[in-house]
């Protein structure tokens, strides 16, 4: 025990506490440093940091551009409005999840709390409106109607409303100018998601979109969006300890977008509405003597298109709503009733979205493709009352009967008897069920026609229609094989198992009903009215197919123009100008003489030259599509409406309103020209100035027109009776594809 120090402490117990003091002193010695590198070192940058913690960035939304008519009339505007807003972030991170505040809100709103809660909730594939399908982190709008007295109350009273706010903002509106809404043309606006503005996000994680944006959703707000968004500016806020604002400190100005001038006259697009309505509500008055019963009428769409540049005037879609249901976010109801079969879809645009067979308007098709083929303008084939192929029976309409007559006759009677010889003669020549290299003229026609394509127009959602040729005949067959083969075995209709049983075994090959049927646009076939105001167009203008357009220019807030929308050249037709002035007697005489006549009784064809096809449509379980395609030497107007009958007594009537609202037509046929309705040339803009404003170089007044009335609808009735020959067509044949 000697050896053991008075302290009590071994070499050990020393040799550790020796370790021990050198690490106390090298932390000491690194926290040190560390406190020197941090307060004197890079003191200066630790110090900005902080005094940026003092600072909240906020974006300043830019104002949206307008979309105005051809005269500078606003389409769709802005108007300041008190909004009020609500923090989804606040909300969460409250005690109750912000119920007390939604409840307390509603209650200076005049909402209940369960309407309060789901303007807030998020959108997601089992959510239903009204929710919130923008950004989670960005201020939520409530309402865009707050009186002066609820802000007031809810600014005052912010302890009350954490995460609340009420403040004046721009707010999308669409003034129908002469009640023309334009609504599917338009589209609508709602909130950015966070989805999109990762998408729009760049490689320095910029994104161009933030989460205050409200972005097109349809309609030229959607394919006009870049121009018509702007540029976002910032606003630099000092704020306290506590959060509360106690300064600015400089910011970025928001920049306007862009507005985009269109080729739409409001004048003629509210008679294009007004007619379209009107012949809809008619028809559903009027008997129809195939069904016994009312037309239904259901819906239909009209276009109003320039021949010489193929800029779109009017285009009208029914059934239509108002697209300011849109603004502030649309409630559950009426999101509701725009998704229901019982409004039928009122936000398809049916002017480029609604695919129909276009009926005996597709013949001015068919009479190209007979003339390329080889037939000439004196040939004449037998009208004859029917035409059976391959056991079937194809009728002409209501058993007519008009001797051997040539192509330009058969069009202006719209003679299906004709058609049916040619697309069968055509099928057997190129071999039948046994094809050896087929010219295929009615098929190639449709397509250099534009057919089976989209057109451009610019506008999103646009559906390319069909043409039912050999190829389609054989990837349809892949698809649907299957199907009808298992139907064939199962099916206990007769009909039904029959149609399924032929399918089966040979829908691949182009049979002659096939080439029959659609050579007067039935079958398979379909088109849009944008697709037949084009070719109609073309017709007027000597053969040149333009690309439909609705844009004129996109002019800056300054007044400065940026960028015109020149007309396109998209091709031609496969007409010589000797075949188009053929087929333009034709059509002039469906005016005077032929399927039309009984409606364009006094039409100043002398001054006014119009040219008309007319068409009806048979859809299996429905009535006839109404088809009635025209044009004059300045515009070509295509109305189409479903279930709507015969294409000149569904149609007519109303497509000669639009005509004598352009020329001035009167009540007694003169014409004054005061009266006529001239939209801008496709060079001509509006005036716009410096400060804003645009200059609108027309009154806006609609003219009275001369509605059509129901007795108009009900004299097909009495003139089939006595003038057979100018009664329209009418399909009954015994085929279906």
């Amino acid at each position: 025990m000697g050896n053991i120090p008075e302290t009590g402490r071994t070499r050990r117990i020393t040799g550790r506490l020796l370790v021990l003091q050198v690490l106390v002193l090298s932390l000491l010695g690194t926290l040190g440093g560390r406190l020197w590198y941090l307060q004197i070192r890079d003191g200066a940058s630790y110090v900005q940091q902080a005094s940026s913690n003092h600072i909240r960035t906020v974006v300043v939304p830019a104002v949206r551009g307008e979309i105005l008519d051809a005269n500078g009339v606003p389409l769709a505007t802005n108007t300041t409005k008190l909004v009020v807003s609500v923090s989804r972030t606040s909300l969460i991170g409250q005690k109750d999840g912000g119920v007390a505040v939604l409840t307390r809100l509603g209650q200076v709103l005049g909402m209940t709390y369960e309407q309060m809660h789901d303007k807030v909730r998020l959108c997601d594939a089992k959510t239903p409106a009204p929710c919130w399908n923008g950004s989670p982190y960005q201020p939520i709008p409530v309402t865009q109607t707050a009186t002066t007295q609820q802000a007031m109350q809810i600014m005052e009273r912010q302890e009350d409303f954490p995460g609340v706010t009420a403040t004046p903002a721009a707010v999308r509106t669409y003034p129908a100018p002469d009640k023309a809404n334009a609504a599917q043309i338009l589209g609508y606006l709602s909130p950015v998601t966070q989805d999109e503005i990762t998408a729009a996000t760049d490689a320095n994680g910029k994104s161009s979109l933030s989460p205050s944006d409200q972005v097109g959703r349809a309609g030229l707000e959607y394919q006009y969006d870049k121009f018509l968004r702007g540029a976002n500016g910032t606003s630099n806020l000092e704020v306290d300890n506590l959060g509360r604002v106690i300064g600015t400190a400089g910011g970025n100005a928001a920049v306007p977008g862009d507005s985009v001038v269109t080729s739409i006259d409001a004048r003629v697009q509210a008679i294009a509405e007004q007619q379209l309505q009107q012949a809809l509500i008619t028809l559903r008055g009027t008997y129809d003597t195939v069904t016994h019963e009312n037309f239904k009428a259901d819906s239909g769409a009209v276009v109003v298109m320039d021949v010489h540049t193929g800029k779109i005037i009017a285009m009208a879609s029914a059934p239509t709503y108002d697209p300011n249901i849109w603004s502030g976010g649309i409630s559950a109801k009426d999101y509701a009733a725009l998704n229901s079969t019982s409004s039928d879809y009122p936000m398809l645009n049916r002017a480029i979205q609604g695919q129909s067979a276009p009926g005996s308007t597709f013949k001015v098709v068919s009479t190209t493709g007979a003339l390329n083929a080889g037939y000439n303008f004196d040939s004449t084939f037998p009208c004859t009352s029917s035409m059976t192929i391959g056991g079937r029976v194809f009728k002409n309409f209501e058993g007519e009967n008009f001797g051997a007559i040539n192509l330009s006759k058969a069009l202006e009677v719209s003679c299906d008897t004709v058609f049916y010889n040619i697309a069968y003669q055509q099928w057997l020549s190129d071999g039948g069920t046994k094809p050896k290299n087929p010219k295929d003229w009615l098929y190639k026609t449709a397509h250099q026609f534009g057919l089976g394509a989209v057109t451009g127009i610019d506008l999103p959602g646009e559906v390319k229609g069909r043409v039912p040729d050999r190829q389609w005949h054989i990837d349809y067959y892949d698809a649907m094989k299957d199907t009808w083969c298992k139907q064939a075995k199962t099916e206990s209709d007769p009909y039904l198992k029959a149609i399924a049983t032929e399918d089966c075994a040979d829908f691949a090959t182009l049979r002659a009903g096939d080439e029959v049927n659609y050579a007067i646009g039935q079958g398979d076939t379909l088109v849009t009215p944008i697709q037949m105001a084009r070719i109609y167009a073309a017709l007027a203008n000597g053969g040149t197919l333009f690309q439909p357009q609705l844009a004129k220019a996109i002019v800056s807030p300054g007044g400065k123009q940026v960028q015109t929308v020149q007309p396109v050249v998209q091709g031609h037709l496969p007409d010589s100008p000797s075949m188009i002035n053929y087929i333009d007697q034709a059509t002039a005489n469906v005016i005077t003489s032929g399927t039309a006549a009984w409606k364009f009784q006094g039409w100043p064809q002398d001054k006014i030259q119009l040219h008309a096809k007319t068409g009806t449509a048979e859809v299996v379980g429905k009535q006839t599509t109404s088809w009635f395609d025209t044009y004059t030497k300045d515009y070509a107007i295509v109305m189409t409406i479903s279930q709507g009958g015969t294409g000149s007594g569904g149609s007519g009537p109303a497509v000669r309103n639009i005509y004598n609202a352009l020329y001035g037509i009167q009540a007694n046929n003169t014409i004054d020209p005061s009266k006529a309705i001239h939209p801008p040339a496709v060079g001509n803009l509006p005036g716009f100035h410096a400060d804003g404003t645009v200059t609108t170089p027309v009154a806006y007044t609609v003219p009275a027109l001369t509605q059509a009335t129901p007795a108009d609808h009900q004299a097909p009735l009495l003139a089939a009776l006595d003038i057979a020959a100018l009664a329209p067509e009418r399909r009954t044949d015994g085929w279906q594809a």
